[in-house]
């Protein structure tokens, strides 16, 4: 990078109404490395020739072989307003669905959002999710409609078509950020057309107009449909260059990070924004407290780890020692800098506001807190993403002594993406690793594996059920093994809003006693009585503990072993050892023995679990199995084919719809016969049909399958093929 351009940079970093961290944001296939491509060369950092086919963020092997982003890429760069530079961080983001938890991390780290339609396929499933994820971190959304030469060269619409379809792409844009964004944002934060909060256009072919821009420069939508039919694009391009209309519109209709720190801090972070580390992110001053969250971790052949940090107060320093919160640990900075693309350009420090490359963080994770090592502060909330795995593989290495290098690939790779969960099943010695699809796992696990030399057997996949009840039980005791220690509870279903709030993240399950006060506000809201919101103890996979007691002695000091018995039995159910979900337990009552050494881990844990199964098989279980709600676009003329594939397959038709020849299908599908299900679908449409996911749900199994699905598990995590009594 030219002297003059970093000395340029150093200079907007310090300058917080100069500065814009954006991400782009967009279903798969819509364009948005395309679009990221020509604002690149817009600002002089690759060849206007080479925009659109170099694809500059997509530089991992696997990206340009598999022709998708699967890692969300970092690009700082300059772009001029009105005769003002400006400092533009953007994060290029995966746009499938397998990849989601990539978008979720990269909002933590973003004010604004550019929001990328196709304007073909208009609204599709992933434009909800990713305008969902922005929403949850409270990220600004701008609208920008790709491939708008498409409707002129393939479809041969009128301006007044194109207009209609605009109007229409809008209106849906705009539900979507209602029924997704806080009440206090969603008004304010409407896209609109008049104010150039959208604009349209073609990444591909580098042009784009809005309608202020249209207005100042005298051009009409007639004019675009007779530079593109006549395929003059590059005349357009030179009359409403791409970056300058969309850039322009980040810079007036996106917050720089000292407004969006106003709002965004109390989302992300619970600590006491009155405190003096509270008021240092407010103010976001560079002098202030060190305050940054890691949102992103990748390797390094050359310099090892890498985290993305976005900082949020205080400034980072070469050689500077920091505090990771979550680690525990304090290590030395080795290296900072500022991102383009596949490189990085060091710099000796970086101000509050950025979003920085960090080298030397050994160990840190995706979520991760850090901050000076004399100034610990509370830790961000943790980055959550709104899809849980659903989809888990056993991986097995063929040789053993590849095992070393399995378990320490495996370590990393949960650091650098969190929703991959990875377990071992201590009675098989088996690794279980979970994602979110078939490819999440063969991109993130499989691959890397292969490419690092370590041959692995991959099991076929397997998917993760839930246990629940849906009635309450009865009182039921539990005795310690050496008779001192009683304790009574009952378990009964959560309430359907505290469930609901807790599976979307409005509720979360960290630090519960801490952040108590909020949470009893919450649950309050969602359903629950203020009596037993009071008295909630712990929350754990979308279950809830309460303590029902009054003044029984020596409990509070019995209370982190009732709390560790019962997360137990949350993670692995009495029916197959699957993950419970949906239960509230109430302790009612307990006896307790005086001395502490005969109420120890040893009495406490076997009582609360044996008590706590017994109540599950007393309170008639229930066993849920992942659903994916999905939409299915193919010929309208294949609409009967596939219609009979879902119902084949123990699927539930929802929504079908017809426009332009093009049948879209909206449909429930079991995850367990999910698999293969593309193959299929391919194979009887003649490659014409595809479907992309909405929604995972879990739902009761049918009752006829309830006991063969049991016992199949049961069967494979070598338990008693007894059946429990259920």
């Amino acid at each position: 990078m030219a002297k003059e351009k970093l000395e340029l940079i150093q200079k907007l970093m310090r300058q917080p109404d100069f500065i814009r961290n954006i991400g782009i944001a967009a279903h798969i296939d819509h364009g948005k490395t395309t679009l990221t491509d020509s604002l690149l060369a817009g600002a002089g950092m690759i060849s206007e020739e080479l925009a659109g086919t170099q694809l500059f963020t997509d530089f991992d092997k696997q990206e340009q072989e598999r022709g998708i982003t699967i890692f969300a890429a970092n690009v700082s760069m300059v772009h001029e307003v009105a005769g003002k530079d400006y400092l533009i961080n953007l994060i290029d983001t995966p746009g499938h669905v397998d990849f989601g938890g990539d978008v979720t991390r990269a909002m933590r780290a973003v004010d604004g959002v550019v929001i990328l339609v196709d304007a073909v396929e208009m609204i599709m499933p992933q434009t909800e999710t990713v305008i969902r994820q922005a929403l949850h971190e409270r990220v600004k959304p701008v609208l920008f409609i790709n491939k708008v030469d498409r409707l002129v060269k393939e479809l041969q619409f009128t301006p007044e078509q194109m207009q209609e379809r605009f109007v229409k792409i809008i209106k849906l844009v705009n539900q979507l950020i209602l029924k997704y964004s806080e009440k206090e944002f969603g008004e304010q934060w409407l896209v609109n057309v008049e104010n150039g909060s959208v604009a349209f256009g073609s990444g591909y072919r580098k042009w784009a107009i809005s309608v202020p821009y249209m207005l100042r420069e005298k051009i009409t939508f007639k004019d675009i449909i007779e530079y593109t039919s006549s395929g003059r694009d590059d005349e357009l391009s030179k009359r409403a260059p791409l970056h300058r209309v969309v850039l322009d519109m980040v810079t007036r209709h996106l917050p720089n990070p000292l407004q969006a720190q106003q709002y965004r801090l109390a989302k992300v972070w619970h600590g006491d924004l009155a405190s003096d580390v509270g008021k240092d992110m407010l103010a976001m001053s560079p002098e202030g407290a060190l305050a940054g969250v890691i949102t992103k971790v990748t390797p390094d052949p050359h310099a090892g780890m890498v985290s993305t940090a976005r900082l949020f107060s205080g400034t980072i320093r070469r050689g500077q020692e920091v505090r990771m919160i979550g680690q525990q640990k304090t290590v030395r900075v080795q290296q900072v800098s500022i991102y383009k693309g596949p490189q990085r350009i060091q710099m000796d420090e970086i101000p509050a506001g950025n979003i920085v490359g960090v080298v030397g963080l050994q160990d840190s994770f995706s979520g991760e807190t850090i901050c000076e090592p004399e100034r610990l502060i509370q830790p961000f909330e943790t980055i959550k993403h709104i899809f849980e795995p659903v989809v888990t593989k056993s991986v097995e290495c063929k040789d053993p002594k590849d095992l070393p290098k399995l378990i320490m690939f495996l370590k990393q790779i949960s650091r650098e993406d969190p929703t991959i969960a990875i377990k071992i099943n201590e009675e098989t010695g088996e690794y279980l690793v979970s994602g979110l699809g078939e490819l999440h796992i063969d991109a993130k696990i499989e691959r890397p594996l292969r490419d690092k030399g370590v041959e692995v057997t991959v099991s076929p996949p397997i998917v993760i059920y839930r246990e629940t009840v849906r009635a309450a039980s009865p009182e039921v005791e539990g005795k310690s093994a050496n008779k001192h220690n009683r304790f009574f509870l009952t378990v009964e279903p959560l309430e359907e809003g505290v469930y609901q709030a807790l599976a979307d993240g409005r509720i979360s399950e960290e630090n519960v006693m801490k952040n108590i006060k909020h949470i009893i506000q919450q649950v309050v809201e969602c359903g629950m009585s203020r009596d037993e919101a009071k008295k909630i103890k712990d929350m754990h996979n979308r279950n809830v503990l309460i303590d029902g007691t009054k003044g029984i002695q020596y409990l509070n000091e019995t209370m982190e072993l009732v709390t560790d018995g019962f997360r137990r039995v949350m993670e692995e159910g009495p029916l197959a050892k699957e993950p419970c979900s949906g239960i509230k337990v109430m302790i009612t009552d307990a006896k307790l023995h005086e001395d502490a050494i005969h109420r120890g881990p040893a009495q406490v844990l076997p009582a609360i679990g044996d008590a706590l199964r017994e109540a599950i098989f007393r309170a008639r279980p229930v066993f849920l199995e992942p659903v994916q709600t999905i939409r299915i676009d193919v010929p309208e003329e294949l609409m009967g084919a596939v219609m009979s594939l879902i119902q084949n397959r123990r699927g539930q038709i929802l929504d079908t719809s017809v426009e332009l020849g093009v049948a879209v299908i909206q449909a429930k599908l079991p995850v367990a016969e999910m698999f293969g299900f593309e193959a299929l679908l391919k194979s009887n449409t003649g490659g014409k049909g595809f479907y992309s996911l909405i929604d995972v749900s879990f739902e009761k199994i049918p009752e006829e399958l309830k006991v063969q699905t049991v016992l199949r598990i049961r069967d494979r995590k070598g338990l008693s093929k007894e059946l429990p009594p259920f």
